[in-house]
């Protein structure tokens, strides 16, 4: 293991952020947790339906503020581009040749899910399986790819949004809200915070890349600011409290965001800030490095198939009949308790996924550790002029 870990510890590029790659990887794990954690398909006769543990069991909300961590994602995604579009342009590299080096490995996963997935949900309405729950197997499935629609967008705008103070989007966000909710405006206004929402957080970390985020002092403010407004709008202007959908509910915090899951957000991202120090003295021992790096190496195929795992665990069980935590209403402790059993064998179903499908990630060449050692060595060649791969490497 060790071995490992000094290889990949090698083959990464000298003065890299490993406090970035640690956000981005508990970002993801964050999701997935959650997901398996709070998704829940019952069975009910010959059809399956989605339910949520939050729905029967209100107590069990912090669930939701402990594992709804996309706002790091994108505070990290906008860190990151920020700082890979001023080296491309030092570089010399086109705006367009950037851009299509950052979405590639973005859109080559998207493709294989859908096209499994096409064929999936063909071959089951062909079988006969009830319409409702293909299209609740669809919908699960492809749930995370609104995500990558708004991930896209944000990249796409990132030398624009590079200077975009954070407060402006905020702005619009609470405008949204009040004429949503204070004055009983159209309810597809929401749709307009889908864009604004989540570029708060990515407009925070093209702060941070200008080093307008390094004093502790704005992680502190951003903590504690954004926790007081949450629990403000949750307890004063009638937001849930929970930080994701839940059936039943009239509103919620995260279809489409509202001010509350933005605030929130603002305080995931003033602790991952207040975090990075000690993250850097973490990621010094080799395990922990080989850990966040095989993440991050395989973060777009961990994100976009942990659905596809639940839900070929959900129905392979079913063939030993209905099972406790995988088939059956959250609705006791009894539940929560074999949710958490079931949990090692999403992760060996997810594996099985990622052993099938990273070859998407990978672009279709050969193994992420070698392709990053190579770009690390061409970077250092003097004779490596040609834009396209110096596209690749930034």
């Amino acid at each position: 293991m060790r071995h490992g870990a000094d290889r990949i510890g090698s083959a990464t590029p000298p003065g890299r952020d490993r406090a970035v790659d640690a956000l981005r990887a508990a970002a993801v794990l964050g999701v997935v947790l959650g997901h398996w954690l709070v998704t829940a398909l019952v069975a009910d006769g010959g059809t399956l339906r989605t339910a949520s543990p939050l729905q029967h069991m209100p107590w069990l909300t912090p669930v939701s503020w402990l594992f709804q961590t996309l706002a790091v994602f994108f505070l990290v995604g906008g860190h990151v581009a920020t700082r890979s579009h001023a080296s491309a342009r030092a570089r010399g590299i086109p705006y367009h040749r950037w851009l299509a080096a950052r979405l590639s490995r973005l859109f080559l996963p998207v493709a294989a899910v859908l096209g499994l997935w096409t064929v999936a949900a063909l071959a089951l309405l062909l079988s006969g399986t009830d319409v409702m729950t293909v299209r609740a197997l669809v919908k699960l499935a492809l749930s995370p790819l609104w995500f990558l629609v708004v991930f896209a967008g944000l990249t796409a705008a990132a030398p624009l949004l590079s200077r975009l103070n954070p407060l402006w989007p905020l702005a619009v966000v609470l405008h949204v809200d009040l004429l949503r909710f204070g004055l009983d405006g159209p309810s597809w206004l929401g749709w307009v915070n889908v864009a604004a929402g989540w570029t708060v957080p990515y407009t925070l970390g093209a702060a941070w890349s200008r080093g307008e985020l390094e004093r502790r002092r704005a992680g502190w403010v951003l903590l504690a600011g954004g926790a007081a407004a949450t629990a403000g709008l949750v307890a004063w202007a009638g937001y849930p409290a929970s930080m994701v959908g839940v059936p039943g509910e009239g509103m919620s915090n995260l279809d489409p965001p509202t001010l509350a899951v933005v605030t929130f957000g603002l305080a995931q991202c003033g602790l991952a800030l207040l975090l990075r120090e000690r993250l850097r003295h973490a990621m010094r021992r080799p395990v922990g490095r080989a850990a966040v790096a095989l993440v991050n190496l395989s973060a777009m195929t961990v994100f976009l198939w942990h659905q596809t795992a639940l839900m070929a665990t959900t129905a392979t069980g079913l063939l030993a009949g209905r099972l406790p935590g995988l088939h059956t209403v959250p609705d006791g402790l009894g539940w929560v308790g074999a949710r958490l059993l079931w949990l090692p064998v999403f992760a060996l179903a997810l594996a099985v996924c990622w052993a099938a499908f990273r070859f998407f990630e990978r672009g279709g060449g050969r193994d992420p550790e070698s392709n990053r050692r190579s770009r690390v060595v061409r970077a250092h060649r003097p004779s490596d002029r040609d834009a396209a791969a110096r596209a690749r490497h930034v």
